[in-house]
Order: structure tokens, then sequence, then C-alpha cells
């Protein structure tokens, strides 16, 4: 079966940072490939600076050329606006995949708030990649308070198919301080370089993307 990482964000924009990081968890993880699921919108971030869609997912689609990631909106696709939705969607929808959620240490500060966050933890498994400035944050995080009993060690991060769930496990890389926000105030109009007719056939789905 095929050992899948999926990495849910905003993508507003991509950037070298994400790539890093995906590349360092799917050797930890011993993944086959992974996908970058483009959130049409974040409930937890406000609607205001986020890019539209399109020139998200053309940024994505650039920084991950070459790589085993497929890119996809897939969660557009589904009608689905909330995590817990969208892996039980994709787990159903794919039986015959391993999926795993991979997220940074910065997400797990503040998994406490996502919906129904204990169900996601017990529909696949969950790792997590060091983020400069939230690792402490992170340990130290609401959700740890129930997860931490489920904490996997690193040298078990291949056997991640195996784990009974909850199943989480914290991976370490050298820090890359790449920062989206950052990237952003550099340049407030990056999206405009992007044309949305130019948006290709989604990855996962096959679908072509429709402005």
């Amino acid at each position: 079966m095929k050992r899948v990482g999926l990495l849910g964000g905003s993508f507003n924009p991509a950037h070298r940072g994400h790539l890093r990081a995906s590349l360092a968890m799917m050797r930890a993880l011993g993944l086959d490939e992974i996908w970058w699921l483009v959130s049409p919108g974040n409930v937890l971030k406000p609607a205001a600076g986020m890019a539209p869609l399109a020139a998200r997912l053309l940024s994505a689609r650039r920084i991950a050329r070459g790589a085993p990631i497929k890119v996809s909106v897939i969660e557009r696709e589904l009608g689905t606006v909330y995590t817990v939705d969208s892996v039980q969607r994709i787990v159903r929808r794919w039986p015959g995949t391993h999926f795993c959620w991979l997220m940074g240490a910065d997400n797990l500060a503040q998994f406490h708030r996502w919906r129904r966050w204990r169900l996601i933890a017990r529909t696949l498994p969950i790792a997590v990649i060091t983020r400069p400035g939230y690792d402490r944050r992170a340990r130290m995080a609401r959700a740890m308070s129930w997860l931490r009993r489920f904490v996997r060690p690193a040298r078990q991060a291949r056997n991640w198919t195996r784990w009974s769930l909850p199943g989480l496990v914290l991976l370490r890389m050298p820090p890359d301080r790449t920062s989206a926000t950052a990237l952003r105030a550099a340049d407030p109009g990056w999206h405009e370089s992007f044309n949305a007719k130019s948006a290709p056939r989604d990855h996962v789905t096959r679908a072509p993307f429709q402005p």
C-alpha cells in the first residue's frame, strides 16, 4: 500500500520552508509521496491578506516542482471546510492508501482550536516537525495534555502504518526561518504574477482548475 503524507495549509505563498519540511518528513517517515492540500480558506486565519486560491495553488506547484509532491485543492471539490471532514473523506476515498497527517510545531501549538481534533488523531497518525520559535509552545500545548500519552519515539517513525491510533511522532530538522508572513510583507503583491487561467489540472483528482 502506498504511504502518503497529507500537509494542509494556506500556502500564502508556498516557500522553501514547506519544501524542506516536507522532504525531511518524507525521509523520516518513509513516505512514497506527499499531498499538499491548498486550503480554499482557513477559519483560523483572517480573510484579509489571503491571496486568491489560484495564485496559492500555482505558487505551491512552482515550489514543489521536481519533488514527489502532489499539489491539490481537493477540499474545494469535497466541499469541506474543516480538516476533520477532509481527512475522513480522503481516507474513505482511497482505502488502498496509508495516510499520515503532517504539520509543523506552530500548528500543534493551536491544535486544540481545530474542530474535533481528537477525532483527527483517531483517524490517522500525526507527524509534527520542528518550527523555529514554536517548539516549546508545541510541547506545552493544550492538546498535548491528551496527546502526550500517544507520542511514539522518533526512531519508530517509519513504523507509523502499524501504530494503533492515536499515534504522534515529533520530528526534528535543521531550522529554516522562511516565513510566509515575512514574504508577504516584503512583496504584498506577490500573487499578481500568477495567471489563474494557467492553473493546470489537480495533481490528485486530475480535475481541471476552475477559477
